[in-house]
């Protein structure tokens, strides 16, 4: 990876507070520190984009234009991001978008022309950064309450916090220290968290 083409989010729980099946957009409640870190990351040229999974569609909970109208309230709030990309989909449905699967990861650095391995993806549960790591690009977890011990456990690269994660993209992505630090030969370990200790 030269550089980081582009840092794609999740939305719901990432990027703002999780309202589960939100169709309200005066809901929207951007995470602390969120206006902060996309500003930082456009001021240094980085493109920003939006990968979500949006069941609620498939489940007859939302209608699309719930959906639209959120997301237009997220831009409102945090953007312009340079790609939205939806999965309308439930679990069951095969699609090949939905993440883990890496549909939308691609499709965005498509949209964005940009390699899916110059891309960072920044999540806060484990299928969010499989989805990276099927699509390419390079994944970092922030947990939250309902990030499950073992999705944390599993993820090559944890932030504490969005800011957290975003600084440590631009001050050097940690998996260029991860590999600067390994020695010849040597495996992969234990997950580290971006400042670098062992998570």
């Amino acid at each position: 990876m030269s550089r980081v083409g582009a840092v794609l989010f999740d939305r719901d729980g990432t990027l703002v507070h999780d309202v589960p099946y939100n169709a309200d957009p005066d809901l929207v409640r951007p995470v602390e520190g969120a206006r902060e870190a996309l500003g930082a990351l456009r001021a240094r040229g980085v493109r920003t984009g939006v990968v979500t999974n949006q069941s609620g569609v498939a489940r007859g909970l939302l209608t699309v234009a719930d959906v639209r109208r959120v997301n237009q309230r997220v831009d409102a709030l945090l953007g312009p991001f340079d790609v939205w990309a939806v999965c309308p989909h439930g679990p069951g449905d095969g699609c090949p978008c939905r993440k883990p699967r890496p549909g939308m990861i691609l499709w965005a650095a498509g949209r964005l022309r940009t390699d899916p391995a110059d891309c960072v993806v920044i999540g806060d549960i484990g299928a969010d950064v499989e989805a990276a790591r099927r699509a390419g690009a390079h994944g970092i977890l922030v947990p939250t309450p309902r990030t499950r011990p073992e999705e944390t456990a599993a993820a090559a690269h944890v932030a504490p916090d969005l800011a957290t994660a975003v600084r440590a993209v631009l001050d050097g992505p940690p998996w260029r220290r991860t590999a600067a630090a390994r020695p010849p030969g040597a495996g992969g370990g234990e997950a580290a968290d971006v400042t670098g200790r062992r998570a």
